[in-house]
Formats: C-alpha cells, sequence, structure tokens
C-alpha cells in the first residue's frame, strides 16, 4: 500500500464507504467493558481480544483505519505477528489515541481541558517509527447550566489545533475530534448550537495554525437529543440538523468526516449515518468512527472463550459491513435481520 502523503492516507481511510474501528480504549476502559462479561483485564486479555477483531474476515473492504492504544501499537500476536501488520494485512492503517486524558478547566471545574500538549511532538515521531499513520485527540464539550462556557470552547478548540499541527510535522494524519457529550437532558437544538459554535472555533483555530485541511480528518458527535431528554429526535430530524451544522461550518476540502457513536445503540448509529448519506449533497465522504457500536456485539458473543471466535468475529464483520452501507446510503433495517 503505497500512500506516502497526507491526503492520501486521509482520502484512503474514507475511501469507498470505509470507516474507522475505534480500539483506543485506555485500560481503566477495557477493564470495565471486561467486567461486563467476566473476563478479567491483563496484557494478554487484551491483546487477545483485539487480535481476534482484527482478524475478523468483515475487516478488509469494510474498515479503512483502526485507532490503537499505545500498549496496542507495540503487541504482537501469539505467532508473533506484529498487531500493526495485522490491520495492514487487512487492508486498513492503524492509528494512535494520542491525547492524555481531560482534566478540569481553570475557573471552570465542572468542564474539561484535555492534556497531552508537553513532548507531543516527540511522541509522534516514536509513533510514526512504529508505524501509526494517523492519530486522534479527544476534546469534550458538556451542555448543561452555563456550559459549555466560552473559555471551554476556545481553550479545547485551540489545543485540537495545536495538536493537528505537530501531528503533520511528524507525516501524520490528524483525527481531531470535539465531542459535544449525549449525557444530559438538553434538547436536540441546545446540541445542534453547542456543536455549531465548536466546529466555528475549530476550523477557525485549524486555518490560524496553518493545519493542511485535506490531509486531516473530523471526528464530531452527530447532533441529536440529550440522553436523559424526554423528547428524542427522530432518526431524520437528526440527520437533517446534523448535515445543516456540518454544512455551515465545515470547509468543503476536508476529505473526511468520521463520527463518533457516543453512547447511541449499535442500530441508531448505524441508521443515523445511513439518512445523512441518502440526503447527499456534500462533498466530503461521511462515514463512521465507532468504538462500542462495533465492537459491543462482538464482546458479547466472545465472554473471553476461544471457541466463541468464530461468532464474535461474525459480530464485528457484521456491524462492519452494515455500517459500510451505510456509509454509502445503502443501509436498511431488513439487512439487520
Amino acid at each position: 500500500m503505497s500512500l506516502n502523503t497526507l491526503e492520501e492516507i486521509a482520502n484512503y481511510i474514507v475511501s469507498d464507504g470505509k470507516g474507522i474501528l475505534a480500539a483506543d480504549e485506555s485500560n481503566p476502559t477495557c477493564g470495565k467493558r471486561f467486567d461486563s462479561i467476566g473476563v478479567e483485564s491483563t496484557e494478554t486479555t487484551r491483546r487477545d481480544y483485539r487480535e481476534m477483531l482484527f482478524r475478523s474476515e468483515g475487516m478488509k473492504g469494510n474498515i479503512g483505519g483502526v485507532i490503537l492504544f499505545d500498549e496496542t501499537l507495540r503487541q504482537s500476536s501469539e505467532d508473533g505477528i506484529s498487531l500493526t501488520k495485522l490491520i495492514l494485512d487487512q487492508g486498513a492503517l492503524p492509528g494512535i489515541k494520542v491525547d492524555q486524558g481531560l482534566q478540569p478547566l481553570e475557573g471552570h471545574p465542572e468542564e474539561t481541558l484535555t492534556q497531552g500538549l508537553d513532548g507531543l511532538g516527540d511522541r509522534c515521531d516514536e509513533y510514526f517509527g512504529l508505524g501509526a499513520k494517523f492519530t486522534k485527540w479527544r476534546a469534550v464539550i458538556k451542555i448543561g447550566e452555563g456550559m459549555p462556557s466560552d473559555k471551554s470552547i476556545a481553550e479545547n478548540m485551540q489545543a485540537l489545533a495545536d495538536y493537528a499541527k505537530v501531528v503533520q510535522q511528524s507525516n501524520m494524519v490528524p483525527m481531531v475530534e470535539p465531542e459535544v457529550l449525549m449525557e444530559g437532558d438538553h434538547t436536540i437544538d441546545q446540541c445542534f448550537e453547542a456543536s455549531k459554535r465548536c466546529l466555528n472555533a475549530l476550523f477557525s483555530s485549524l486555518e490560524k495554525n496553518k493545519v493542511n485541511l485535506a490531509g486531516t480528518i473530523l471526528k464530531p458527535n452527530m447532533v441529536t437529543s440529550g440522553s436523559l431528554s424526554a423528547n428524542q429526535a427522530s432518526i431524520d430530524e437528526v440527520a437533517e440538523k446534523t448535515l445543516e451544522c456540518l454544512k455551515a461550518e465545515v470547509p468543503s476540502n476536508l476529505p473526511g468526516i468520521t463520527f463518533l457513536s457516543g453512547g447511541q445503540s449499535d442500530l441508531s448509529s448505524t441508521a443515523h449515518l445511513d439518512a445523512m448519506n441518502k440526503i447527499g449533497g456534500f462533498d466530503w465522504k461521511l462515514s463512521f468512527s465507532y468504538g462500542r457500536a462495533l465492537q459491543q456485539p462482538a464482546l458479547k458473543a466472545w465472554l473471553g472463550k476461544e471457541e466463541n471466535k468464530p461468532a464474535a468475529q461474525a459480530a464485528l464483520s457484521h456491524r462492519a459491513l452494515m455500517n459500510k452501507l451505510a456509509a454509502s446510503g445503502e443501509w436498511s433495517e431488513s439487512l439487520e435481520k
């Protein structure tokens, strides 16, 4: 796979309806997922689980990139093949999460600022040497009383732009993730407003930093009702509001927008993506970068047992294919039966 420029890498990841498998859960998060199926989280069990996912038949043709955690980028399979090679052999590119988590925002204890700019250049050079082709940094924005504050948006979006600049200097594609959380009882209109403010500030900061947008991928939330809202927006309303927000703020030379699932169910995240692609009328590729929404059925099927691996791989393969179809506007619920 000869991909030499940032533009070629970014375009490849989202080509032909392909999307991204987010497998970059930190060890504590992975521990919680494993607790839910009664499996102890160790370096070996995490490796075995992720190796099983990466060897799934449905990776090929449906997944263009895999986001990894630091530990996974350095691991090899039980038979000695590096996990990055397994991913490449499936026609996908390995990526790496480079942010270092959240700290309370000064003067706004309810809000957070993502950490990780210190020493980022050196870390990126090392990750590039280990085979990573793209990176991810997540900013977290909350909706609530007086939130998001202007300070939260300004500082988090500037950090995303500063990160993107450093990553491109290390010859990797930055994935910028400004996540407006679903948690809360807010309306879809409040989510629209917060998402629009974030995207406006983000692209303004990226432009000021002279980040090459043609070699960048956006990983946003969809515009939805809050998870606790009494009035849940329909699939069509989510699709229409999300597209309205993106069309207003996202430049057309960005190659791809790969949504996070953000706590949506497997089917909802697929249905929303499909509805947007059926509407159409945009220049970027609109695809997926799902963690739970791709992995959860596989995790439930696996239960840590060797004999369950084929069923778990089939579950991941099915979700990967369904989301590829959604990224082309060709999904229907009847395919889930």
